[in-house]
This record gives structure tokens, sequence and C-alpha cells, in this order.
């Protein structure tokens, strides 16, 4: 059985930067669920769930820095 690929929100410039992270984070977050349901999982897979493991933690970072008294939220 094979998965679906997981894709990545296109770039906009009309969202700020905080709301498209958010909007990373739950989409990479729901892709996670999705592969943890698995009873098994193929090597990608694996490869894939390490990825959006770090992508998610580097979102969260990005967000915590953005969210920082006198941080500039830019848009992207």
């Amino acid at each position: 059985m094979q998965t679906a690929k997981f894709t990545e929100l296109p770039e906009s410039t009309s969202i700020p930067s905080i709301y498209r992270l958010e909007q990373e984070h739950s989409l990479y977050a729901r892709r996670l669920e999705t592969l943890r349901a698995k009873l098994f999982l193929t090597e990608d897979e694996k490869v894939e769930e390490v990825r959006l493991k770090k992508l998610k933690l580097s979102l969260k970072d990005e967000m915590e820095r953005l969210r920082r008294p006198g941080a500039r939220v830019s848009e992207h």
C-alpha cells in the first residue's frame, strides 16, 4: 500500500510568517499522526517521520522567536 506523498505549503507573500509557520506546523503534525497510526512503517516512512519531527521543532523554534517582544514579524 502506497501512502500519499507529503507536500509543503506553497509560499505566499500575503500571509504573515507566524500564521504560515503555524499552518505548516499543523500540517506536519497531521502527517505524523497518520504515520503513528500505522502498525509498521516502511524505511521511507521512517525517514519521513524523522524529517517531519525536525521540521516541526524548527518551526516551533521560529514561532517562539517571532513571538518574543521586539521580534520582527515579516511577510513571506
